[in-house]
């Protein structure tokens, strides 16, 4: 049996910083055998983000870089170069998040890569395509209207607290990525293809339901704190301790939430008898659930209202949040080599991802990968 899905496939990994490095990690948990192609004069720009930082560097690095190889190559340098080229010419994937242009300047577009690798699936990441821009998670957030719906109804326009675009954009890439492998293996000539993915079209993806509010129906959404647009009750309600959360998205989970917290008289008040009515009458709705959740501590609710099958959590910090998932069997870290790792969070019955190098120094596989690509002819 392979040692993972991808056992066997060569992912030549010139990106940096979130997005292609995520999309790299994703098929190297998988198995591929990936190398990470990093300047010499310092590396990778995550390698220098801290705080917080450990023995072995930068926490954001490590958390995105474990199943990689890294080799240092200086691409102005024609040696370098030479070898850069001999790398994506045996590569099953090549990566790249440069701005347009800059791998062309080095002969390692698409173009001359797939004219001696022709099944090359050759994935560029980029903010905003073929528009020379440069963008970060922040102002792809701004840009592409995340922070217009993030925040609190009378604030200032907030971001998520991760970096919630380079996430979706980093899996859209891995997902093309597989699905390109997938066309290949079909195509009688074995042929691989240009994939693109764009961080502004993340953002827009990753708007959803206010996404498709604005293109079907004309709705231009807005920052409601954590209520929901569509859907009533779904929010955080204020216990005698403090705000823990709620989703009760259709009729039957309101019902029963009513039943739960002692007020069946809600689900009897026409403004309340459907999801609808109570969207439109929001604010009298939560001024009731308020009113009766502070009348108890926040566990207790969260109790009562899970045991009558209605969603409904505590607002953890990430330690409880890491805490939480690992008393409910799921797992979510790994170790290896002293690091503690998120797991990858998906599971695979027959080829199951998997953790097998750390995430590598500067240049650390320099000598065996050097050798390696001066034999690639």
């Amino acid at each position: 049996m392979p040692e993972g899905a991808l056992d066997g496939v060569l992912v030549a990994d010139f990106s940096r910083v979130l997005a292609g490095p995520l999309a790299a990690m994703t098929l190297g948990d998988l198995g591929a055998d990936v190398v990470k192609v990093e300047r010499p004069e310092g590396g990778d720009d995550t390698r220098h983000w801290g705080p917080p930082w450990t023995e072995r560097g930068s926490a954001y690095y490590l958390g995105l870089n474990r199943n990689k190889r890294s080799i240092a190559l200086d691409l102005a340098d024609a040696g370098d170069r030479e070898l850069a080229r001999r790398l994506a010419t045996r590569a099953d994937v090549v990566l790249e998040s440069f701005r347009p242009g800059t791998m062309a300047r080095f002969g390692l577009d698409y173009d001359t890569v797939a004219a001696a690798n022709p099944g090359v699936v050759y994935c560029s990441v980029t903010a905003f395509g073929a528009h020379d821009r440069p963008g970060y998670d922040l102002l792809l957030q701004a840009m592409g209207g995340l922070m217009s719906v993030t925040g609190e109804e009378d604030g200032r326009p907030l971001k998520v607290g991760s970096a919630v675009v380079d996430l979706v954009c980093g899996l859209y890439a891995a997902v093309a990525v597989l699905a390109a492998l997938r066309a290949r293996a079909a195509d009688p000539d074995g042929c691989g293809q240009r994939v693109e993915v764009t961080l502004m079209l993340a953002a827009l993806a990753a708007l959803l339901n206010q996404g498709s509010a604005y293109l079907l129906a004309g709705v231009v959404g807005r920052r409601l704190g954590n209520r929901h647009p569509s859907v009533a009750p779904y929010s955080t309600y204020t216990a005698a301790d403090g705000p823990f959360a709620v989703g009760a998205g259709n009729d039957g989970l309101f019902a029963r939430l009513c039943a739960a917290i002692g007020r069946e008289d809600l689900v009897a008040d026409p403004r309340y008898a459907t999801n609808g009515e109570r969207r439109a009458h929001l604010d009298a709705l939560d001024a009731e659930l308020d009113a009766t959740f502070a009348t108890r501590p926040a566990a207790e609710w969260v109790d009562a209202l899970t045991a009558a099958g209605v969603p409904a959590g505590p607002i953890n910090d990430v330690a409880a949040a890491y805490a939480m998932a690992e008393e409910i069997g799921l797992r979510p870290a790994v170790e290896i080599d002293g690091l503690r790792l998120a797991a990858t969070p998906f599971r695979m019955e027959r080829t199951p991802p998997a953790v097998r190098r750390a995430p590598p120094g500067l240049g650390e596989h320099d000598a065996e990968l050097r050798a390696w690509l001066m034999d690639a002819g």
